[in-house]
This record gives structure tokens, C-alpha cells and sequence, in this order.
């Protein structure tokens, strides 16, 4: 689910990051994450459940009980499900739960997105800053990462790319999950890391579109089209539920308001009707190899 501390390249990793004035690591506390574990533990103490009770009926830890309840821990989605099934399936939780997820500024926002990802039945991306982390080559990550500001060392490069590796792995052990990439054809043209890095990019990017869960479209350089307000990923959870996530520079948001969930979803759909074909980015990208 923010990936590079650029965009959705960035925030993969936005755990191991130092927190600064707009995106930090996870809180200690915050006034709605407070907010909210009052509320859960009001609903608790009202059903005449202790932590332990209420964990083991919505399948969590004690501990994590504790956690959300005294402010310290970003409730999971399927957390809120089931504890709102438990305590009284009002819909209170629900709703309260999405307003933590448009606060701005927490990084646990990418952790959260990454844990429905490994699971997600599909997910769309649309990139026009830098090639999806999915997709990205090690030399290609690594020129990333050596224009990042603040500089990074070699030990955070080196922490960065092998959870992006690790992260990779989703394109090929989840062969039931429906993967679609757009991607604006001037990522390719930049050339980041130089001509050699770039040809090896597309070569891996025509490799993985090989694959029968994967499909790539290339949105043409002189197109407008429906995606002009930034890059936006989305996803589909085993429950059939979507939800989307958008990232700018230094913050991040997760969004689960099936309002916006569906706008954000038919403007990626009318980008997949705009941008070129599976077949004819294929060939553009073969073609724009061959001029490397």
C-alpha cells in the first residue's frame, strides 16, 4: 500500500523514516487516536468485556487491545470489523475509524495499506512521478534512493531495497490477485540512473507483463486524461471491500469513504479506456528500448 519519500514510492518504507514536521513515525498518542481508544473501551466496558475477553473475540492480542484503546496503535481495518460485530454493530465504529484514516501526517498509514496488499484480491495503480515500487529494478530504486534529501546512508539503501524485494514478491505468490499498473510514458523517458539502468527497467517491466495477473498500460506522453490530480493506487480486500491510497510529498492519506473510494475508482477506470492498449504499450516500451 507510499513509496522513496517520493509519492507511493516512498511509503513502503515510511516506518523506518526520521519523523519530520508534516510525516512522522508512528505516534505515541495523538488527540483522535486517543479519541478513539476512549470510545472503544467506553463500547468494551459497556458490553461488560475485559481486554482479554474482547481480544479473544475479535482475534487480536491483548496487548493490541491496549494499544488502540490508550491511543498508542493505529487500529487495523479488520480490527474495527470485528470489533464492531462484537459491540453492537451500530456502525459507530466504522464511522469513527475513518476519520482516523483521513488525518494527515501518520506514516503507519503506508503500514496499514502494505498489510492489505499482501491479502488484496486486486489492486490498481496509477504513477506519474516514478516507476511503482512493484515494478521498480534494484539499480533503478537505488538511483532513487541516491537523490533522496536528506541523504540516506548505505545501511538505510540498503534496509529500503530489501523490504522493496520483499515486497516484489507480491507480483508472483499472489497469482489469484489482479495487478493493473498505468504508468505515464515520461518515466521511461527521464532515463533515471542513466540508459543502461532504463533499458534493463523495460525489460523487466515487459517480463513481469508477461505475467497472467499483471497487466501494464502506458499512458501516452501529449493525452490528457482523468488522472491529471496525481497518482492513486486502490484495492479490493477478500471481504469485497475497496479502498484507496494517495501520496504527496512528506504525507500520506488512506482512504476508506466509499464516496470518495468510488470517484477515485471510476476516474482510474476511464484512465484504463484512455491510456494505450495492453498490446500497443508493450510495443512502445519495446520500441523505446530499442532507441536506448
Amino acid at each position: 500500500m507510499a513509496e522513496d519519500g517520493v509519492g507511493v514510492e516512498g511509503a513502503d518504507e515510511g516506518a523506518d523514516r526520521v519523523p519530520g514536521p508534516s510525516c512522522g513515525g508512528e505516534p505515541q498518542s495523538s488527540d483522535s487516536l486517543r479519541t478513539f481508544g476512549a470510545f472503544v473501551q467506553a463500547l468494551r466496558e459497556h458490553a461488560g468485556l475485559s481486554r482479554a475477553e474482547l481480544a479473544d473475540l475479535v482475534r487480536f492480542s491483548k496487548h493490541t487491545i491496549a494499544s488502540v484503546e490508550q491511543g498508542r496503535r493505529m487500529p487495523d481495518l479488520s480490527l474495527v470489523e470485528r470489533a464492531e460485530e462484537v459491540l453492537g454493530n451500530t456502525g459507530a465504529l466504522r464511522k469513527a475509524a475513518e476519520h482516523l484514516s483521513r488525518q494527515q501526517g501518520l506514516a503507519s498509514w503506508f503500514r496499514q495499506w502494505a498489510r492489505l496488499e499482501a491479502v488484496a484480491l486486486a489492486l490498481y495503480t496509477y504513477e506519474c512521478r516514478l516507476i511503482p515500487g512493484l515494478l521498480q529494478t534494484e539499480a533503478y530504486a537505488r538511483a532513487l534512493y541516491g537523490n533522496q534529501l536528506p541523504p540516506m546512508n548505505d545501511a538505510q539503501i540498503e534496509s529500503q531495497w530489501a523490504v522493496r524485494a520483499q515486497r516484489q514478491r507480491l507480483l508472483s505468490e499472489r497469482d489469484n490477485t489482479a495487478f493493473s499498473f498505468i504508468i505515464e510514458e515520461h518515466l521511461f523517458l527521464r532515463r533515471t540512473g542513466g540508459a543502461e539502468v532504463t533499458r534493463k527497467l523495460i525489460d523487466h517491466v515487459l517480463a513481469v507483463a508477461e505475467l497472467r495477473n499483471v497487466e501494464i498500460q502506458v499512458m501516452p506522453l501529449a493525452r490528457e486524461h482523468a488522472g491529471m490530480a496525481g497518482p492513486v493506487q486502490l484495492l479490493e480486500t477478500p471481504e469485497n471491500r475497496w479502498f484507496a491510497y494517495c501520496e504527496g510529498q512528506e504525507s500520506g492519506q488512506f482512504i476508506a469513504d466509499p464516496k470518495v473510494v468510488s470517484v477515485l475508482h471510476m476516474r482510474y477506470a476511464r484512465m484504463r479506456s484512455q491510456a494505450l492498449t495492453l498490446k500497443d504499450s508493450l510495443s512502445l516500451l519495446q520500441r523505446m528500448r530499442g532507441e536506448l
